[in-house]
């Protein structure tokens, strides 16, 4: 069993069941860190569990119980470490259905509540769900290692002194902490389909997660149109994804790609998507992207690309949320 791999894929899961449990990300934090030194002490001799992430949640909430105990709060938290649900893993071990919410969506609606800054709320979800280094948290934020990790600190800090409620949230409170999970959600997604650090340029656990995510949240809201447009947006350039790198593991362009390669199952679900969240009110930036990744993807070959369609949404684009990384790409769009 690759440890390193079980974390990268599984640490997010593992931790927000734990959060639920202690209440508080630090002491969950660490009481992942204990449970996953246990096993890289304990599994190359005795081998591997049945089933690896219960063990380390099984593990990890026997740590988190001798801490609290140590601590002289274990009265006060033992009703939620004895829930049985994420200790169960017979239930981890199975492929059925999770039931809506489950314990990364309330992890999500946390790390975005109102009383952080848009920034904090990302990078937290970031760091915790999508089990990100703070490393890479900064080169997702373009800043320096240290400010993020001042900035997470400050974040975990004051989600426990506010005792903000780990759920999610009443129907009448999901809008005002829509646009912090739509942004996490977006930002996720771009490190799992072009990883920032690492040895691979696509992290398929970290996109698969974000849009598993976006989906409940679209159907949290299905009258929110940017909800539908980044489902769509992400299905759209998920697609693309078997494409991007070729056998060596290098990045192919999307001119030079294989079309053929690519999920249309899944261009499909995303163009479907597309009419809904373009309706109505002028389009907000996820429902445009799509819009762009949809003309790339009905192009049978580079050459049937409506470039000067997709110059023109990068124009609107540049009007709601405009970014020098926006402003080339409409520059691209113009010389084609």
């Amino acid at each position: 069993m690759d440890l390193g791999r079980l974390f990268r894929e599984e640490s997010g899961r593992i931790l927000a069941s734990l959060i639920r449990l202690v209440g508080d990300f630090d002491r969950a934090e660490e009481a992942m860190q204990e449970a996953f030194a246990v096993a890289a002490e304990r599994w190359p001799a005795e081998g591997a569990p049945a089933n690896p992430r219960a063990w380390i949640v099984g593990t990890a909430r026997h740590k988190a119980l001798d801490r609290l105990r140590r601590e002289r709060i274990f009265a006060a938290k033992a009703p939620l470490l004895r829930e049985e649900e994420a200790v169960d893993g017979t239930a981890a071990a199975t492929d059925a259905p999770e039931e809506l919410p489950d314990d990364r969506l309330r992890l999500v609606f946390t790390c975005c509540h109102p009383a952080l800054a848009l920034e904090a709320q990302v990078a937290l979800t970031l760091q915790t769900l999508g089990g990100l280094t703070t490393e890479e948290v900064a080169r997702a934020f373009l800043v320096p290692v240290p400010t993020i990790a001042q900035r997470l600190v400050r974040a975990k800090r004051k989600i426990r002194d506010a005792k903000v409620a780990y759920r999610v949230p009443a129907r009448e409170d999901l809008p005002e902490r829509v646009a912090g999970v739509l942004a996490t959600l977006y930002l996720v997604f771009n490190e799992g389909y072009a990883a920032t650090a690492g040895d691979v340029l696509v992290r398929r656990d970290l996109s698969a997660e974000a849009i598993r995510l976006a989906r409940l949240v679209a159907g949290l809201l299905p009258e929110d149109r940017e909800a539908r447009g980044l489902l769509s947006l992400m299905l759209l350039t998920d697609a693309r994804r078997t494409a991007r790198v070729d056998t060596r593991g290098d990045l192919v362009l999307l001119a030079d790609q294989d079309r053929l390669l690519w999920d249309h199952d899944a261009i499909a679900e995303g163009l479907a998507l597309l009419p809904g969240a373009l309706s109505g009110a002028p389009p907000g930036p996820y429902a445009i992207e799509a819009a762009i990744a949809a003309l790339h993807a009905r192009a049978a070959s580079p050459g049937e690309t409506d470039w000067r369609q997709i110059e023109a949404l990068y124009g609107m684009l540049q009007r709601v949320r405009p970014s020098p990384v926006v402003a080339l790409n409409r520059a691209v769009a113009v010389a084609e």
